[in-house]
Order: structure tokens, then sequence, then C-alpha cells
């Protein structure tokens, strides 16, 4: 009698979107897992407890430079994090490479060699610069009040950011802001002058059919989390919502029915 395959184990953070593009991937294959949600801010830990190997240095760099907070994190190893019986897989971009090799059908690159390069590099990008620069600016809103944050991140398209409980979120979030991650008034205005040049990438590579399509790819699942994400700000959801990349986040991760949004709270 042939023994079923092992369910694929996803380790998360709560309200995650580099987490959610992990999700998205396996969705894609069709392929049914279970998650296993870490506590966030000792999830490098609780990853190399479970057996991932980390990384052998820093990965990953804020305007050049790596706080040692975010250092510690990559060599320790972070989330979205997959085991397959004794594989172990870390890194949304080795993630889908993985899935399409373990189930070929339905692809997420397109079988077109020259397609798959410009995915490959939309990818590349929302993995390396815009998912980086998507959580910056949501840190940067928190330090300006709840209510710079839609429904105070209590709620939305990636469900409720990093904790339940909004006392909680708020303290962490100046502490990633302050320690981790640089986020302050100067850096902030700088990444909302280069937001919409961004998001003009994003639109022209719908419009150039590299994004959007009919059938989904690793690209759009890399790029429509950081989306959904920015969206949490007050102050950008209009303009999201006017864009061809607004478009594509409600096509994937669509707004969940809710009640009105309570008004802002006097200052």
């Amino acid at each position: 009698m042939a023994t079923a395959p092992p369910t694929p184990t996803l380790y998360v953070i709560l309200g995650s979107h580099a987490c959610r593009t992990g999700m998205l991937l396996l969705e894609h294959k069709g392929i049914s897992y279970r998650t296993v949600e870490l506590v966030t801010g000792l999830h490098p830990v609780g990853v190399r407890l479970r057996g991932f190997p980390g990384n052998a240095g820093a990965v990953r760099d804020v305007d050049g430079r790596r706080t040692a907070s975010l250092a510690m994190a990559d060599r320790l190893g972070t989330v979205p994090a997959l085991a397959i019986g004794g594989e172990r897989v870390q890194s949304n971009r080795k993630i889908a490479r993985f899935l399409d090799r373990l189930q070929p059908d339905p692809p997420l690159f397109p079988a077109d060699p020259e397609l798959r390069r410009a995915v490959e590099e939309a990818e590349r990008w929302g993995d390396e610069v815009f998912q980086m620069a998507a959580r910056r600016l949501v840190l940067a809103a928190g330090l300006h009040g709840r209510d710079a944050m839609r429904r105070r991140g209590n709620d939305g398209r990636l469900g409720p950011l990093l904790f339940q409980r909004e006392p909680v979120r708020f303290a962490f979030v100046h502490s990633l802001a302050r320690f981790t991650f640089g986020a302050n008034p100067e850096t902030e205005r700088e990444l909302l002058a280069a937001l919409p040049a961004m998001l003009d990438r994003i639109d022209s590579w719908i419009d150039a059919g590299v994004l959007g399509g009919e059938s989904l790819n690793a690209a759009d699942y890399m790029l429509v989390t950081s989306l959904a994400l920015i969206d949490y700000r007050t102050d950008l959801h209009p303009e999201m919502a006017e864009r061809p990349a607004g478009a594509l986040v409600e096509r994937v991760l669509p707004e969940p029915a809710r009640p009105p949004e309570p008004a802002p709270s006097p200052t």
C-alpha cells in the first residue's frame, strides 16, 4: 500500500506580506498545506529550532547598511519557511522554483524564455526592492499614530498585522521602525517620493502582460502582497484603488467584507 506524501508545513508570522506570498504559491499549485504561526519577533529562532539552516551571512539591507538585528535574523533564517518531509526551503524565490520542480502544473513561470526573463526580473525586484519599501512605509505610518493605518492594522487584505492585540502591535512597530528597518520621518519622505515611480513600474509590467495575465505567475504573487501591505496606509489607499496595480490586488487579495470603518479618534 502506497504511503501518502507528507503534508507540507509553511511556517509564517501573522499578517506578513512575505508569508502571504508563500501561501499564494502553494495555493496556485493546488497543494494542501498547513501553517504554523510563529511568534513575531522570535520567528528566526523558531525556524532554526525546526531544522532550517538559515544563511551564512546577512542577505537584506536598509539603504545599503545592515542593522545588527536584521543581520541576526537573516543568519538564523526567517519566514516563510517550507517543510515537506525532509526538505527545508526558505525564501519565496526558492520556494517558487522548488514547487515547480515538485509539481510542474500549473507552472509559476511562463514557458516562453523571453517572457520568463521578464517575470523573473519583476520577481527579483519585488523581492529585493519593493518588499522592503512596502514594509518600511507601513512601519513609518505606524509612527504617526494608530489611525494612520486603516482599521489600525487590525484587519485588511493580509489580516491583522504582526499581532492580534493592537497595543502590542504598535509597541512592536515603534521598535522595528527605530532599531531594525530605519523607518523615520526622513526616510519616509524619501520612500513616499520614490513610490509613484515604483507603482508606475508595476503598472507598466501589467500593461506589457508580464503581470496580471490570464494565468498568474510567481512575480504576481511576489508583488501583490507588498501592494496589499501598502494599502493599509490610510493616505495611500485612494491612489492604490485607482491604479492597475490596485486592480491586481483586488483580483488576488480582495478586500474582506466588513462594517464601515470607524471615524478617526480625536487628536
